[in-house]
């Protein structure tokens, strides 16, 4: 009886192990890289991200207060198991339907990517959405670089960081670097934007990827 006792304890405390350490099914981590360059592969200008969001997206508003009537056109986006929405304060939540459900797609494939690579699971964190013209004013008070004729007034663009992700396995005992992640979310954005989903610039200075949908 204490022998079977025994055996029992030590299986529920290997069992624990392997459970925290998120490994137990996993496999060994394979090979995470990136063939090109952000700069060059993500370099979709300004006005073909304008030209899209103009098509696809809706007339920009002067301020919150007149956000409010167009929210019923668009779609909120929450936090959820693939991504999470920062605390925005020069944007509010809300994208056209086709951009919302370019945002869900690039969660879950970028989750897929993960999975394939027998990697610890990371959410996106969603940096900007959809922009006021008094949000562009206020936004280029403090940052210069920021066009004043944004595609992210029209509901259709979001900015996702290449520089900050979160952990969604606080147990997994591994960790990827910002770099590997960085190499697996351009995989899935370059896959996208050579299907023609969407428009994508590379951010230096911002740390993201600058996302309109098509």
């Amino acid at each position: 009886m204490r022998v079977f006792r025994f055996v029992a304890f030590a299986c529920f405390f290997i069992g624990i192990l392997v459970a925290c350490s998120g490994a137990g099914s996993r496999g060994e981590l394979k090979p995470i890289n990136y063939i090109g360059s952000y700069n060059r592969d993500f370099n979709d200008l300004n006005a073909l991200h304008l030209e899209a969001a103009k098509k696809l997206g809706v007339e920009p508003v002067a301020s919150r207060e007149e956000a409010e009537h167009m929210k019923r056109k668009l779609k909120e986006i929450k936090s959820n198991d693939f991504y999470e929405i920062e605390d925005l304060t020069h944007s509010i939540p809300y994208l056209v339907p086709e951009a919302k459900k370019l945002l869900e797609t690039i969660g879950e494939n970028f989750r897929d990517s993960l999975d394939s690579h027998n990697a610890p699971l990371y959410k996106l964190r969603v940096t900007s959405v959809t922009r006021t013209k008094e949000d562009i004013t206020k936004l280029r008070k403090r940052n210069y670089n920021s066009s004043e004729n944004s595609a992210h007034m029209y509901a259709t663009t979001f900015d996702i960081s290449w520089s900050k992700y979160i952990k969604a396995e606080k147990k997994d005992t591994l960790t990827l670097s910002n770099e590997q992640l960085k190499m697996l979310l351009a995989g899935v954005l370059r896959d996208l934007q050579k299907a023609d989903k969407c428009y994508v610039k590379h951010e230096r200075k911002q740390g993201c990827f600058h996302i309109t949908a098509r």
